[in-house]
C-alpha cells in the first residue's frame, strides 16, 4: 500500500476529488458537510489499475485549520497538490506548499481541478512555476473534473506511475504510529487510527503509548477497513487497543515499540529548508534568507501528528538546540517542521522551516563557547548521522541507547554492550596508566588501585569498562589494578618504584607504537621529568633520540631494519610512513641513525641504509647515550 496526502487551497475540490477516485466520503463530520469544507483529516482509498492500493489523507485547506493539515502531511512522503482551474494559485496553496517544502516531500502530482469551469492551462502553468523551486520540483500534471469525471482515468494512471516510484519501506524498521484519531466503538472499545510509515505490526503485539510510556496490546487490526493479522508500512491502520481508554489518548501521541525510540525533550537540529513564508511562494519579493538566529526564541514544532512549543538556542546559522515543551519519541534523521506562531496572522502567512534531527540526547552546554563548539562539530555531520558521528560526540554509548537513537549499524562493543569512540578509548587507556602511576607514587605501600576507584577517577559509568581498558603491563587481581613487571624485563637498578611503574606504562605505549615518541604532556602526566628520564636512560630502560624524543631500547635497530626494506635511496616522508610515526619523531630518529652509522644522508637529503654497521654502531651509540645521561645534572634540560 502507498499513502499520499492532498494539499491545496480551501474549496479547491480536494475532498470531491477523493470522492470521485474512491467513491468514499472523506468529510466525516456533519459540520464539514454542512459548511462544504474539510476542517479535520479525512481518509479514502482505492485499488489502482496495476493492483496496487493507495490511501489518501485528505487535509483541510482553510488557514484556521493549518495545524490539522500538518498532522496529516507529517507521516507521508507523497502529495497530490490540487489547484482549481477557476481560481488558480491562492494563499493557502502557497501555505500548503511551504509546509510540503519544509517537510522535504519530493514525490507527487499536480492536479488542476474544476476543469469544467475554466480552461485549466493558466492555473496549471501558474502552479507549476510556483512548485518547481521547492522540494517537489517539476511534477506531472493532470486536469480533472470531479463533476463530469473528465481526467479521472488519466489521474488514476498517473497515480499508478507515482506508486511505482515511491521507495519500499523497511518492514523490519522500528514501529512508530502517530495517532490522528482516537475514539470508542460499541463492542470493541478504544480504537486509534494513524499512518504506519515503516515496520510491521501484528495482532497481539504490545506497543507503548508516548509520552506516558504506557503499554497497550493490539486486540484487533484493520487495514483499509478489513481485518488483518498484520500490516507493514506504508499503510493506513486502525488499531483496537486493550489496556487503555479513549480519554487517555489524543492526537499527537504515538504508539511505538519499546526500546526502539528515544523519548526526548532536547534535540539538536539542522535547518535543511529555510523559513519560507506564503508571500514568497505567491511570487512576492522574497526577504533575505533567514538563519537559525533569525527564528523567534519560541517556535511551534510539528512532527507526525504531534505539535508543541520549542525553545530555540542557536548553535550556528544553520544549527540549533531545541528544548521541547513535551517529550517526543524521535530518531536521528527525523524530519521536523518549525513554525513561527507570530507570523500566522500577518500578511505574509505563516513562516515555516524544515529541520532534520541530528542528536536526540545531546550533551549539556555548560561552559562559555560550548554552543559554538557544538555547532562546529555538528556542521560536518550528514543529515543521517552514523554511529561514528554519535560516538565521536558522546565518547561512550550503550548499544541499546544507539538502537533507540535510530542507528542499527554500530561497531563491536568494548565491554558488555558499551560502544566506544576509538579516539576516546585510546585516551582512556592512556589516562588509566597515568592514574595508576600517580596512585603508586602517592601510595607506595598499596597493593594497587581498586577498580571502583579507577572508575571514579576516569568518570566512567561502568566498572566493566575499567577492566576492559586494562592491558599489559596493567593487570587486574582480586578487584585491584596493578602495574605488573613484564616477564623477562627487569627494572633498572636503584630506580624508585613510582618511576618503575611509570616506565611500565610508557613501555606499553611504545610496544603498541614503537616509533611514536610520547609528547611532553604524556610524559608530564606520567610524572616523568628530565631527571627521571635521565635515570631511565642510564639504567638502559630508554634511549634518547634527541632532547624531546625518547624510545624503547632496540627501536633504533628495528627502525634501521624497516628502512633497509625500502627502495634505496628513500626520503624522510617515505621513512615516516614506513615507520608509522610523525615528523616530530621521524626527523630526529633519522638524524640519530645517521650519527650511529646505520643510515647515510645524501646530498639531495635522501638516505640509504648501512645495515652492516648496525650492531657495532648501536653498541657505541648506547655507550654515548649512557655517558650523556650521566652528565645531566638535576637542574639541566634533558628532553
Amino acid at each position: 500500500m502507498h499513502v499520499v496526502v492532498t494539499a491545496g487551497h480551501v474549496d479547491h475540490g480536494k475532498s470531491a476529488l477523493i470522492r470521485a477516485l474512491t467513491g468514499m466520503e472523506p468529510d466525516r463530520w456533519a459540520e464539514e458537510r454542512r459548511r462544504g469544507m474539510t476542517i479535520d483529516l479525512g481518509f479514502g482509498w482505492l485499488t489502482l489499475p496495476s493492483g496496487e492500493q493507495m490511501a489518501f489523507v485528505d487535509v483541510p485547506g482553510h488557514e484556521r485549520f493549518v495545524t490539522n493539515m500538518l498532522a496529516g502531511a507529517g507521516p507521508v512522503t507523497a502529495v497530490v497538490f490540487v489547484v482549481a482551474a477557476d481560481e488558480g494559485w491562492m494563499p493557502q496553496s502557497a501555505e500548503h506548499l511551504a509546509v510540503v517544502d519544509a517537510l522535504g516531500i519530493r514525490s507527487g502530482l499536480l492536479v488542476v481541478s474544476k476543469s469544467d469551469l475554466a480552461d485549466p492551462a493558466t492555473a496549471m502553468a501558474q502552479a507549476a512555476e510556483r512548485i518547481a523551486p521547492t522540494s517537489l520540483g517539476m511534477l506531472p500534471a493532470v486536469a480533472v473534473s470531479a463533476v463530469t469525471g473528465a481526467g479521472i482515468s488519466e489521474l488514476k494512471t498517473e497515480l499508478d506511475k507515482l506508486a511505482q516510484t515511491l521507495p519500499a519501506p523497511d518492514p523490519g524498521a522500528a514501529v512508530r504510529i502517530w495517532i490522528d484519531r482516537a475514539f470508542s466503538m460499541t463492542g470493541s472499545g478504544t480504537v486509534v487510527t494513524g499512518t504506519l510509515p515503516a515496520g510491521t505490526v501484528h495482532r497481539g503485539d504490545e506497543l507503548v503509548v508516548t509520552p506516558a510510556m504506557r503499554p497497550v496490546r493490539i486486540r484487533e487490526l484493520q487495514l483499509l477497513g478489513q481485518s488483518a493479522e498484520s500490516a507493514s508500512g506504508t499503510a493506513r491502520v486502525a488499531l483496537n487497543l486493550r489496556g487503555i481508554t479513549k480519554d487517555a489518548l489524543r492526537r499527537g501521541m504515538a504508539l511505538v515499540q519499546a526500546g526502539r525510540w528515544t523519548l526526548t525533550d532536547v534535540v539538536d537540529v539542522r535547518i535543511v529548508a529555510r523559513p519560507r513564508s506564503a508571500a514568497e511562494l505567491t511570487g512576492a519579493s522574497a526577504a533575505d534568507p533567514q538563519t537559525v538566529a533569525g527564528l523567534p526564541r519560541t517556535v511551534t514544532l510539528h512532527v507526525g501528528s504531534a505539535r508543541g512549543l520549542a525553545r530555540v538556542r542557536p548553535l550556528s546559522p544553520a544549527l540549533a538546540r531545541l528544548t521541547l515543551q513535551d517529550p517526543l519519541p524521535l530518531h536521528v534523521g527525523d524530519r521536523v517542521l518549525l513554525r513561527d506562531p507570530g507570523s500566522r496572522r500577518d500578511e505574509r502567512g505563516p513562516a515555516v522551516a524544515g529541520a532534520v534531527v541530528l542528536d536526540v540526547a545531546p550533551p549539556a552546554l555548560l561552559r562559555r563557547g560550548s554552543a559554538a563548539a557544538a555547532g562546529r562539530q555538528l556542521a560536518v555531520w550528514p543529515d543521517l548521522p552514523t554511529a561514528a558521528n554519535l560516538l565521536a560526540r558522546h565518547g561512550l554509548l550503550r548499544a541499546s541507547t544507539m538502537l533507540a537513537m535510530g542507528v542499527t549499524d554500530h561497531p563491536r562493543p568494548v565491554a558488555g554492550e558499551w560502544l566506544a569512540d576509538p579516539q576516546r578509548w585510546r585516551s582512556l587507556s592512556d589516562r588509566l596508566g597515568e592514574v595508576l602511576a600517580t596512585h603508586a607514587a602517592a601510595e607506595p605501600l598499596s597493593a594497587g588501585m581498586t577498580v571502583d576507584a579507577a572508575r571514579a577517577a576516569l568518570e566512567l559509568p561502568d566498572r566493566r569498562l575499567v577492566t576492559a581498558l586494562a592491558r599489559p603491563p596493567i593487570r587486574v587481581s582480586c578487584g585491584v589494578l596493578q602495574i605488573a613487571e613484564q616477564v623477562g624485563q627487569g627494572e633498572g637498578p636503584g630506580l624508585p618504584e613510582p618511576l618503575q611503574a611509570a616506565l611500565q606504562v610508557l613501555r606499553a605505549d611504545l610496544a603498541a607504537a614503537p616509533f611514536m615518541s610520547p609528547d611532553a604532556e604524556r610524559l608530564r602526566n606520567l610524572g616523568l621529568d628530565n631527571r627521571s628520564l635521565a635515570a631511565a636512560v642510564r639504567a638502559g630502560e630508554l634511549i634518547r633520540i634527541s632532547e624531546q624524543v625518547v624510545l624503547a631500547p632496540g627501536a633504533d635497530v628495528a627502525a634501521a631494519t624497516i628502512l633497509a626494506k625500502l627502495e634505496q635511496p628513500f626520503t624522510a616522508a617515505q621513512a615516516r610512513e614506513a615507520l608509522g610515526t610523525t615528523r616530530r619523531t621521524a626527523i630526529p630518529l633519522l638524524e640519530y641513525l645517521d650519527r650511529a652509522g646505520m643510515t647515510e644522508r645524501l646530498a639531495d637529503d635522501r638516505r640509504v641504509t648501512r645495515t652492516g654497521n648496525v650492531p657495532a654502531q648501536t653498541a657505541a651509540a648506547r655507550a654515548d647515550q649512557a655517558a650523556e645521561a650521566a652528565s645531566l645534572q638535576p637542574g639541566e634540560s634533558g628532553s
